[in-house]
């Protein structure tokens, strides 16, 4: 049997030039994918992430309302960058630099294996276990959106690189130089958590990576105290003077989230949680990755068909049974003391996760690194080395053939980004424009005159019957701004006019219907602008 290739002394980062051209050239096929691809169309593009950079940058926040329903106040840093670049470049730039930073996630994810990998042609391995770990299903089709989750993984992914590579000096180095790393892990990890809240389970599951590095009870003190004080400044230099904002405008620093504790005198005592998902049984929590991998609608909204992180589930399992019978091979195929830190991060991960969101893309972080996880695990198996090989073939042949990505529609890739063909507007400087529905009508909203105020007063937020602070408020603005001769106008999408109508009459207005206009994107979607008015 040929013995399997010792790693590199723990904590080597130093990249060969043919590592490093691996890594660059994968990311930019990833860029030159997503440009192939063409730009997002998905729910939650044309509902906040491009309306949030628009209204953060144009001070919009007290002008409108509830435009992007809840998502209205979800905080905007992290979709300012691409908000910018697509308004100041060309789609395709903007498209190729998202596609870059979401195929960056391939760097840890060498990293970490390469790292731990106890196998001949370890940087053979490492490699086709990161591009493995980027073929997911979901991950593919959600390079070149806008849901973030591979973006923010590239800053978890990126911490826990950090501590596999860094582990002997995490164990036993000096305090000081333990507290740099845990510190320097813990500060990119909160900033994921900082700017988009969903991340928090990976914080979690990192403070176990950090238990789990084992050494002394000061070792780990030490280590816990830098990264959890890190990861905290990285939180707030994202998210703390956003909530502090938020309070200040609604009394709520999660608005409209979690309002039964927060009560905002301007919504209902309601979660507003999407808690559709989450299982609440016994039995349906300890099979939910087999219900899943059955079934995508049982975890998310977007179609998708994988069993990687079934298989890491069933694997794992067992494998750390193994390992506490201290039954485990002799040999494994992954460093030991890289296995237990991963382990601990994905099983916490995990079941914070299904705990709070149980929604199958906040762990599409888990999806990558599911290969690495398999691999760690069967390696654990008390079988020959063969045969453990043998195993592995089997399962990642079953991943792949069994797969299936369910693209979201694309547009082309022209400029201007978003272009609305809304009618001609009068008089901007007196109109006010409604919304209504459930649909995405965010993105359209920077298309229209900025002086004019977009209220939706129905969706899924407020509607004109639910008694709220924030409905009052715009029942009063709208009827000021008809007291003074002012313009109403009705945006909606052009298959929802029959809500349309009812929502507007439970304001006392009327469509003006041989007035409207049909209107188009080069986005997607057919929408009508009709002017309103009291009705009769």
């Amino acid at each position: 049997m040929t013995p399997p290739a010792r790693a590199a002394s723990p904590g080597q980062t130093l990249l060969s030039a043919k590592e490093l051209a691996f890594l660059v050239v994968t990311v930019l096929f990833w860029a030159a994918f997503v440009i192939v691809l063409g730009k997002d169309t998905s729910w939650d593009f044309r509902n906040y992430h491009w309306y949030a950079p628009y209204a953060f940058l144009n001070h919009r926040q007290a002008l409108d309302v509830v435009v992007a329903h809840q998502a209205s106040y979800y905080n905007p840093f992290l979709d300012i960058p691409f908000y910018w670049l697509a308004t100041h470049t060309h789609a395709w730039i903007a498209l190729g630099v998202l596609g870059a930073v979401q195929g960056a996630n391939v760097v840890p994810l060498y990293l970490i294996a390469r790292e731990g990998l106890r196998i001949p042609d370890r940087k053979i391995g490492a490699g086709a276990l990161a591009l493995l770990g980027q073929a997911g299903a979901l991950t593919l089709s959600m390079f070149g959106t806008s849901y973030y989750d591979n973006v923010m993984s590239v800053f978890v992914l990126a911490g826990l690189a950090i501590l596999i590579l860094g582990r002997e000096t995490l164990r036993t180095g000096s305090p000081a130089r333990a507290a740099g790393l845990a510190g320097a892990a813990g500060f990119i990890t909160g900033c994921a958590f900082g700017l988009k809240l969903p991340e928090m389970p990976f914080c979690i599951g990192f403070a176990a990576a950090l238990l789990a590095l084992g050494g002394s009870l000061r070792q780990q003190g030490v280590r816990l105290l830098a990264g959890g004080i890190a990861g905290l400044l990285g939180f707030a230099l994202f998210s703390a003077w956003w909530m502090l904002h938020i309070k200040a405008l609604t009394g709520n620093p999660l608005f409209p989230y979690f309002n039964e504790y927060w009560h905002s005198p301007l919504v209902l005592a309601s979660p507003y949680r999407d808690m559709r998902f989450i299982p609440i049984h016994f039995w349906r929590q300890l099979l939910f990755p087999v219900l899943f991998s059955v079934d995508w609608h049982v975890a998310d909204d977007l179609g998708f068909q994988d069993i990687r992180v079934l298989v890491a589930y069933l694997t794992v399992i067992p494998a750390a049974l193994i390992w506490l019978l201290r039954r485990e091979s002799g040999d494994a195929l992954l460093d030991k003391r890289v296995t237990l830190p991963l382990f601990a991060f994905a099983a916490v991960s995990y079941f914070v996760w299904l705990r709070f969101f149980a929604i199958y893309r906040y762990i599409i972080l888990l999806e990558m690194l599911a290969p690495i996880l398999i691999v760690a695990a069967v390696g654990l198996f008390p079988l020959p080395r063969r045969t453990r090989y043998l195993v592995l073939a089997a399962l990642g042949f079953a991943i792949l053939v069994t797969a299936r990505s369910d693209f979201l529609e694309r547009a082309p890739v022209e400029d201007p980004y978003i272009q609305v063909a809304l009618p001609p507007i009068a008089n901007p400087d007196k109109t006010m424009v409604l919304m209504t529905g459930d649909e995405p009508l965010g993105f359209l909203a920077p298309s229209l005159p900025h002086q004019i105020p977009i209220l939706r007063i129905d969706g899924w937020m407020v509607q004109p019957k639910d008694g709220t602070l924030l409905t009052r408020t715009m029942q009063s603005r709208v009827a000021a701004h008809l007291r003074n001769g002012g313009a109403l106008y009705l945006i909606a999408d052009a298959t929802d006019m029959g809500r349309a109508r009812n929502a507007l009459a439970d304001y006392g207005l009327a469509i003006r219907w041989t007035e409207c206009q049909q209107f188009d994107t080069n986005i997607v979607g057919t929408y009508q602008w009709c002017p309103v008015s009291r009705k009769t």
